[in-house]
C-alpha cells in the first residue's frame, strides 16, 4: 500500500481530497467506476463527458496510486485489465452520492435514475449499501 502521507500538499483535509480528486476528470472517473458499475479502460473511454485516453491514462494510475482502485488482468481475456475498488475506495461512495444528490437537484437535473432523490431522501443509507455492496461483489 503506498504512504499516503508522502502524497500530500499539507495537513489540511481538504487539501489533501483536492490533490486526488481537484480536476475535472477524477469525480467522473470515480462515479463510472463505483456508481455506473464500468470496469474496463474502454467502456470508460466511452463515457459521455469525452474522456481522452491520456487523462483516463494519468486517473486511473493516480487512484491506483492513493489505493482507491485496483488493476488486475481481465479473467475472460487477459490482454484486458479491469478496474476494482479497493475498500479505501469504497469509503468514498457516500460522498459521490452527496455529490450526485446535490447536481440532480440543484441543476434541476433529470438524468438520474427514476425516484432516486426521492429514495435517497428517505433511504440514504439502503442506497449507500446497494452501491457499496455491488462493488464488493464485483470482486
Amino acid at each position: 500500500m503506498t504512504d499516503h502521507t508522502t502524497l500530500r500538499r499539507s495537513d489540511c483535509p481538504i487539501s489533501y481530497a483536492l490533490d486526488i480528486f481537484g480536476d475535472r476528470w477524477t469525480l467522473l472517473v470515480l462515479r463510472d467506476l463505483f456508481l455506473k458499475g464500468k470496469r474496463h479502460f474502454s467502456d470508460l473511454l466511452r463515457s459521455d463527458e469525452g474522456i481522452a485516453s491520456n487523462i483516463l491514462t494519468e486517473r486511473l494510475k493516480r487512484l491506483e496510486r492513493f489505493g482507491l482502485i485496483r488493476r488486475e488482468p481481465d479473467p475472460a481475456d487477459g490482454r484486458k485489465s479491469v478496474y476494482r475498488a479497493t475498500e479505501r475506495g469504497i469509503s468514498l461512495v457516500p460522498v459521490l452520492v452527496e455529490i450526485a444528490v446535490w447536481g440532480l437537484v440543484d441543476g434541476e437535473l433529470d438524468s438520474g435514475p427514476p425516484g432516486f432523490v426521492e429514495r435517497y431522501r428517505t433511504d440514504r443509507a439502503g442506497i449507500i449499501a446497494e452501491f457499496e455492496a455491488g462493488l464488493r461483489s464485483a470482486d
